[in-house]
Order: structure tokens, then sequence, then C-alpha cells
């Protein structure tokens, strides 16, 4: 099994897109220029001199030091990591057909278009392309690790809840959970440490010594330029949790299992009225996936396409809003944690064709709706039903979850 990178939310790529589409407009009518090749679309370039004369300059370092084929080692490192933005980089035929959901805007959706506001929109189309909204994640993923400095959120405000939580998961489900990292995820801090920078760069890049600090020195550089981005710790650069895994890989890389919570994600929750059940339920949904790795759930499907991201990412909603609303998990009150879930899962997305599709708001609130369900109708309250058994539920279930809803 390759390595599993199961995000959570992803509105920092989500966004990326839309700079990305913006960028002909952007770019149009420069006379002189150094042509940037896209990550996002090959044929693409980015014109520096639309830039201003400041970031132009140290722009134009930056793709000097870099190496010629950068783009190929920036995507050789995603592949080897198993980060490959998937919610919109794969499409595949698929049976889902759009018109028979329901599928709107949300708070969440809503907050993160304005994260970039006031920005200047060249210099984080080019930040985007050459890979800097990404450093923070390979900080967290690769050298990130649990300990008890670690806090979780921009003034430690979730660390002793995040934290009490990673335990209470592990003696909750019935996986072998004792190498499970809880990791934050810290914009600020990658961008303002020259040595974290210079390491994340020479994965990123494969740069090494003096080069690396030279692309250090100049990624900072930018990121601090424009006060909106906040050097790195604007929520952008953080907007997301993951769950990583090894399980079964014939090549692991060495990295222990871990969840990564982003300070932009917990942000935005505080920011839509949910900082106090959704940070939980994230957890717990990150956790779910720790389950499926384990019971080695994700492939035990006929599903292909979106239709077999969908399920995983449905299961996981399922796991975590069973755990969060259990006697004998977080215990919470069902109606706070759905009205929470009615925003916060809804970062469900309409993406019908993406093998990186999530379910929608909808579905998403139907699979937590029915785990809660589970959790309270049980004739023993105390009864914590096996992973696996859950999962034998959730599968009989799930053709009900995704049926159509549009009305017409």
């Amino acid at each position: 099994m390759k390595k599993t990178l199961a995000w959570a939310v992803t509105f920092v790529t989500a966004a990326t897109c839309t700079l990305g589409a913006a960028l002909p407009a952007a770019a149009a009518g420069g006379t002189t220029s150094t042509a940037v090749t896209s990550a996002a679309s090959p044929g693409s370039t980015f014109d520096t001199s639309r830039l201003s004369p400041e970031a132009k300059a140290v722009a134009d370092k930056l793709l000097a030091a870099l190496p010629a084929d950068w783009k190929q080692r920036r995507e050789a490192a995603a592949a080897k990591y198993g980060i490959h933005d998937s919610q919109w980089a794969g499409f595949l035929d698929n049976a889902i057909n759009p018109g028979d959901y329901q599928c709107t805007d949300t708070a969440m959706r809503d907050y993160s278009r304005t994260l970039l506001a006031g920005a200047d929109p060249g210099l984080a189309i080019f930040l985007s392309w050459i890979g800097a909204f990404d450093l923070p994640t390979y900080d967290a993923l690769l050298f990130g690790s649990e300990s008890k400095s670690n806090t979780f959120g921009y003034k430690g405000e979730y660390t002793n809840q995040l934290t009490s939580e990673g335990k209470n998961l592990k003696r909750f489900w019935d996986i072998y959970s004792d190498d499970i990292q809880i990791v934050p995820m810290h914009g600020g801090e990658t961008f303002s440490s020259p040595e974290r920078l210079t390491r994340v760069l020479g994965v990123l890049y494969g740069v090494e010594g003096e080069d690396a600090k030279y692309l250090a020195w100049l990624f900072n550089a930018l990121v601090n330029m424009d006060p909106v981005l906040q050097g790195g710790d604007n929520p952008f650069f953080t907007f997301n949790a993951f769950a990583y895994s090894e399980e079964g890989d014939p090549q692991p890389m060495g990295i222990s299992d871990r969840i990564v919570v982003g300070d932009g994600i917990l942000q935005a929750l505080k920011a839509v009225g949910l900082g106090d059940v959704a940070p939980r339920a994230i957890l717990a949904h990150e956790f779910g996936h720790h389950v499926q790795y384990e019971d080695k759930l994700i492939d035990k499907t006929t599903l292909t396409g979106p239709e077999a991201s969908r399920r995983v990412e449905l299961m996981a909603d399922a796991f975590g809003t069973y755990y969060v609303t259990h006697s004998r998990g977080e215990s919470l009150n069902t109606k706070r944690v759905l009205d929470s879930e009615k925003s916060f899962y809804q970062v469900g997305d309409c993406s019908f064709s993406s093998v990186g599709h999530h379910g929608t708001p909808n579905q998403r609130l139907a699979a937590s709706s029915w785990a809660a369900s589970v959790a309270n109708d049980a004739a023993n309250q105390g009864h914590i039903l096996p992973s696996l058994k859950f999962d034998e539920l959730f599968e009989a279930k799930l053709p009900d979850i995704v049926k159509p809803d549009a009305t017409n």
C-alpha cells in the first residue's frame, strides 16, 4: 500500500487553485520577464515583471537559485511522501451525477476566501507556484514530533484539549496506536527559523548547504514582503489537518504515524463560531483514518475513483462522531456536536469528478448523524463497538448516506 496522506480540509490548496485560475489576467502584457512553469498547470508561465520592483528582484534571485528541474523535484517529493493535493489533481470517469445532489457554499468556505484579502495577488500566485504555501506542511510531516512542549493554536489555546483527546482516542479504539503522534503545524515558526526552512527546502528541492540556506533566506524574504501574509502566520499557510501512515508500505520512509493539525484550521473554526466542539471533531476524524489504516479498511471495497475516496472520508466522519458522542469518548451533547457539524462537516466538497472527493456537505452531516445515533441508541451505553463491527454497520448504511438528495 502506498503512503497515505488523508486531508481533512484543503482550503489552502483550493484557494491556490483559485489564484492560479486568475493568473492569465495577472500575467498578461509583460514585456520582460522571468518565466516560471506552473506546478499546477505545466503550460503556464509567470511574468515576474508584474510584481513590485522589490518583490521582482527577490523572485528573480530565487528562480536563479532554484535547480533547473525544480518543478520535477517538487513533484517527485510530493509523490514520494504521498502529498498529491488530490482534491483537484485527479479526474476520472465516475458514476456520481452532480445534478442529483445538493451542494452549496458554507461559512467555512466564505471565511477561507477572506484570508488573502488585500494581499498582492501576483506575489501570492508566485508563492503558490514555487511551493511556499506547502513548506509548513512538509515541516510538520517530515520533522514534527509529539512533545510536551508542543502547542496547538496561535496562542496555544487548544493545547490541553487536543493533547488530552489524543490520549483518550488511543484508549477508546481497539487498534495499535501507541506510535501515533499528534503534531502541530505552525506557519510562522517554519518561516522564522532558518534551520527549519533550510532542511525542508533540502527535501523539497534537493539542495544542500549554503545553497539551501540562501534559498531559505529568499523564501523568507518574499513571505515577509506582504503584511497580509503575516510572515507565514496567515491561516492560509496552515489551513488543514491530516493523518499520515506508512502502514503496509513496502518502502517506508521512516516517518511515524501521525496526525497534524494546523493553526489555520483551528483559527478558522473559531472564526465561524465552532472553536469548542469542532477541533475535537477534527482530531477524532483524523484518528478515524488511523483506524482505517490499522484495520486495512481503505482498500476493502469494490468502489473506485471519487466513490472510493468519498467512502473513506464519510467513514472517518462516522468514526469521529461515534467517538465524540459516546459516553466513554468525549461524551459531548449530540445536538451540540451535530449543530457544529452542520458547518464544520460542510467542508464537504462538490468535486464530484475528483479522486479526492470527500462527499457533499449533506452526506458528511448524514454520516455523522448516523454515527451519533449508533452511540446514543445502544442498549449498553458503556459498550464500545469493535472498530471492525462499526465498519460493518457503516458499510451497510453507506448506500443510504450517499443516495441522491436534490429536489426538483
